[in-house]
């Protein structure tokens, strides 16, 4: 390893203005961190979630880890971040500290002492994002950071080939959206649909490039999920909406399709992320056969 470019500092309180991103900046602070150059700063946790980030190409700005973890959990991604600075002769440090230590300088209750900051991604456009795409999850207004990681983690788990989120939408790099996701969110391509070109533009694309648009909601003239014609769809985009008032009647009136999840009776709906994982895998699973 080496010691210029990833120095290893033993930290035994709070130290310097590089190490404020753990312990005093709020996820919109992070977000907007070197605005307006550049994208913002993301933090991961856990070893397994800090290694997808790397697979995916994430730019590692330093490494705080429990001191246990140095020669054992964290062993290679210490060895990554060196290998990184070294090839981009750029400074990234890792600190160690005791998980107590931790805990108080961070103000979490940490259980497992891995985590990372990193710099964020500029965004890609949907056409970019959607270009070999097949089925696609869209979502509108889903506020709530924690259902938008298990909607990530659904959508990669069942092979959705894309996601796009729309600006009422929480950050899918906010700390407890990649917790929840346990990293999916690094795995599958996303992008923020810009304001002024939902639904209305987005919509016609999607129709310019065979898009079927499936709106998940509780409506009567509705559609089950398991309808053979959305089988014979050979793109789909299936979206979803708030946690409150769900999609907006322009997204639905503009679908192809409203569908609706059948449930018992005395049951009115299912949270969002959960009617995700159900929408996800009977739709893929039947245009699979």
């Amino acid at each position: 390893m080496s010691d210029m470019y990833c120095p290893v500092i033993r930290v035994d309180g709070l130290i310097g203005d590089e190490f404020r991103i753990y312990t005093e900046l709020n996820e919109n602070q992070l977000r907007h961190y070197f605005e307006p150059a550049e994208e913002g700063i993301f933090i991961a946790e856990t070893a397994n979630v800090i290694r997808r980030a790397l697979d995916a190409g994430y730019q590692p700005i330093s490494l705080l880890v429990e001191e246990k973890y140095v020669g054992t959990e964290a062993e290679d991604i210490i060895e990554r971040f060196s290998q990184i600075a070294e090839g981009e002769k750029c400074r990234i440090p890792v600190y160690v500290s005791s998980l107590g230590n931790m805990s108080k300088m961070t103000g979490y209750n940490l259980t497992r002492g891995v985590l990372a900051a990193f710099r964020r991604k500029q965004m890609s456009p949907v056409e970019e994002v959607c270009r070999d795409a097949h089925t696609i999850a869209v979502l509108e207004h889903v506020e709530n950071p924690t259902n938008i990681g298990a909607i990530f983690r659904s959508a990669a788990a069942m092979g959705i080939d894309a996601v796009l989120i729309s600006e009422g939408c929480a950050d899918p790099l906010q700390r407890r959206a990649i917790r929840v996701s346990v990293g999916t969110v690094f795995q599958i391509p996303w992008t923020r649909i810009p304001r002024e070109v939902w639904p209305e533009d987005t919509v016609e694309w999607f129709h310019d490039h065979d898009f079927t648009l499936v709106s998940m909601a509780l409506k009567n003239d509705t559609i089950s999920i398991d309808d053979p014609r959305l089988r014979e769809c050979s793109h789909i985009a299936i979206c979803l909406g708030n946690e409150g008032f769900g999609l907006t009647d322009d997204t639905i009136l503009m679908s192809d399709y409203t569908v609706k999840i059948p449930m018992r009776e005395g049951v009115d709906s299912l949270n969002v992320a959960a009617a995700s994982a159900v929408a996800f895998w009977e739709i893929t699973r039947a245009r699979a056969d």
